[in-house]
């Protein structure tokens, strides 16, 4: 097969597998370079497509461009609905309802204001863009929200009013252009109306019925396991596209609505469809954000002028705070997450590939400053983006409002030498929680001042009173080997699969009572079992931290320590890495060593422990 055509376009086959190896290419390396993904998707696309001209959408994959966006974006909003289990929504309850019902109409009119007086459109295309500028991007927040870290009520703050107005936002178009026509053609105001309510009545009994019922058919066991996530699928294109059908982008809703069903119905096997939805997600937002910015016109950004900075700094410095203010206004919020949402509403996916298919449709009907539309909504997309992109983590830092700044240890498990290992961690100012279902396990960490949870750390409990998000690694811990094992390999995806770790498990020569090497975490670097490290801790065992210098090196540290188990490695920054071996330990400047160490180790010259 030739990479290109007779006409110097690209195969739709070698198209498509660019867009993915670009997409994907581009998160991985933010997650490599601690930058935000938005920002390298959004450049690496602009490279290849107006820059270089090496990938054209339209050229390349022609007429499919449109129902693959719309179909992704679909999908991206479903699997958005299946984050919002109402549980979970406790401590910002009240703050969302605000940005909905009352953030959502007030952005809508600061918007059109901004639009109207800073851009200079028309008060009829301001109209229907401002409704579609409601949106705050669920595909720019939730990867923004995975590297800034944020505290969990304002985390929970933003991604509910990003994923709740999404299809708000869309309907707000949809209304003010039934209204534009209704102004600029013979159709009837009854007829405009009463298709708009038949519209979202359909898409939200559609949605509500494929919820209900996927959920109805999951329970009664009616589709086997390994079609679970086919059969999803299925409906959910189904669905999105017989609302569609109805009313233009009312299919958004339904799917918005049917995930958000799909979330709050307690099913068994939810947590690997969200699972499943979050890798599909991941690729979809990559392939997106791609296809969106090779798409981009340069001839069409240059018949901007200097109003178009105008409206976009009116936006984010005026029509967002001021929506955000006067929606949490005695909400009981505390002021810092007031701030922190009112200067963060970046735009996405959506209002790009909304706007341009309402752009194109206005100016059908002689609106000749709907060209503008696109552009300015492109323009807007990449301010916001880059802007929040690297501001985001420093912003809310500045708040108080992430987790700790040097990322801590969860140690699953009260004992003796799981106390003293947390205590070990503390003297190394490593933040470090424990956590015990048994009260009485945590006695001797709560004494010595260690921060403790009395729970199942799988539990919902411990999601919404833990903050989490300051803790990066995972030790497994406790008695019970099969419970090690549930918690390291339920959690793996959280934390990640190198993240986690759980004490050896304990060998029988029964092969019934062996549990798959597949699952669980990776093993605790002492190579002990929890029985083991008891006896190792009555013996006189210690956990010790030593600092390395150049005068005293790592091959000095073991040489004089032959028996010392390596656990973990602390950087000068305190950021700790746990280890297994001495090959994972590597010179740097004032790094220090933790070691579990017999009692004779501690005698002989040596440095003082750091």
């Amino acid at each position: 097969m030739a990479i290109e055509t007779e006409a110097g376009a690209m195969a739709p086959v070698v198209a498509f597998a660019l867009v993915g190896v670009l997409g994907v290419g581009s998160q991985w390396l933010a997650w490599r370079l601690r930058m935000p993904a938005i920002v390298l998707m959004l450049a690496a696309g602009i490279l290849v497509g107006p820059v270089l001209g090496i990938f054209n959408p339209a050229r390349d994959i022609g007429p499919l461009m449109g129902p693959m966006i719309s179909i992704a974006v679909a999908i991206i909003l479903f699997e958005g609905g299946m984050t919002l289990n109402f549980h979970q929504l406790r401590d910002a309850a009240v703050g969302v309802k605000r940005l909905v019902f009352v953030g959502a109409p007030l952005g809508w009119i600061t918007s059109a204001l901004a639009l109207h007086y800073g851009a200079g459109l028309s008060w009829q295309t301001s109209a229907v863009f401002g409704g579609i500028m409601i949106v705050t991007g669920p595909t720019v927040i939730a990867p923004l929200l995975r590297t800034a870290r944020l505290s969990r009520r304002p985390a929970a703050l933003l991604q509910w009013e990003a994923i709740v107005n999404d299809p708000i936002g869309a309907l707000a178009a949809v209304l003010a252009f039934e209204v534009v026509v209704v102004l600029n053609t013979a159709a009837t105001v009854g007829a405009a109306v009463s298709d708009l309510i038949i519209g979202i009545g359909i898409a939200t009994v559609l949605g509500a019925a494929g919820g209900y019922g996927l959920a109805h058919a999951f329970k009664q066991g009616w589709v086997p396991e390994y079609m679970k996530v086919p059969v999803l699928f299925a409906l959910l294109l189904a669905v999105f596209g017989v609302s569609d059908a109805v009313l233009h982008e009312s299919g958004l809703l339904a799917v918005t609505i049917m995930g958000i069903v799909i979330a709050n119905a307690n099913l068994p096997s939810y947590v690997e469809l969200r699972r499943f939805k979050e890798h599909a997600t991941v690729l979809l937002v990559s392939g997106v954000f791609i296809l969106l910015a090779a798409s981009l016109d340069f001839a069409a950004l240059g018949a901007l002028d200097w109003r178009a900075a105008v409206f976009v700094a009116a936006v984010v410095l005026v029509a967002r705070p001021l929506t955000v203010f006067a929606s949490l206004a005695g909400s009981g919020l505390p002021w810092r997450e007031q701030v922190l949402v009112a200067f963060t509403g970046p735009r996405g996916v959506v209002l790009v590939a909304v706007a341009g298919l309402f752009g194109e449709r206005l100016l059908s009907l002689g609106l000749e400053d709907a060209g503008l539309i696109a552009p300015l909504a492109f323009v807007l997309v990449a301010f916001t983006v880059v802007v929040h992109g690297f501001t985001l983590a420093p912003f809310a830092r500045a708040l108080g409002l992430t987790g700790a700044d040097t990322p801590g240890v969860i140690i699953i498990g009260g004992s003796d030498w799981t106390t003293a290992l947390a205590e070990a961690l503390a003297r190394a100012e490593v933040p470090v929680l424990m956590t015990d279902p048994n009260f009485g396990h945590l006695r001797a960490a709560r004494a010595a001042g260690i921060p403790t949870f009395s729970g199942d750390i799988l539990s919902e409990g411990a999601e919404q009173r833990l903050e989490l998000v300051s803790y990066a690694t995972l030790i497994a811990a406790t008695d019970n080997d099969a419970y090690n094992t549930l918690v390291a390999t339920d959690l793996a995806p959280e934390y990640g699969r190198e993240n986690v770790f759980q004490v050896a498990r304990a060998k029988s020569d029964n092969a019934r009572h062996q549990l798959p090497a597949t699952l669980g975490g990776k093993a605790l670097g002492v190579d002990a079992t929890f029985a083991e490290m008891e006896t190792m801790f009555r013996q006189g065992w210690t956990f010790r931290t030593t600092r390395l210098t150049e005068e005293f090196s790592f091959e000095d540290w073991r040489a004089e320590r032959p028996e010392a188990r390596l656990v973990a490695r602390i950087s000068a920054k305190g950021e700790i890495r746990l280890v297994s071996r001495d090959g994972d330990v590597k010179p740097a400047p004032d790094v220090r060593v933790l070691s579990f160490r017999p009692p004779d180790a501690d005698e002989g010259n040596q440095p003082p422990a750091g």
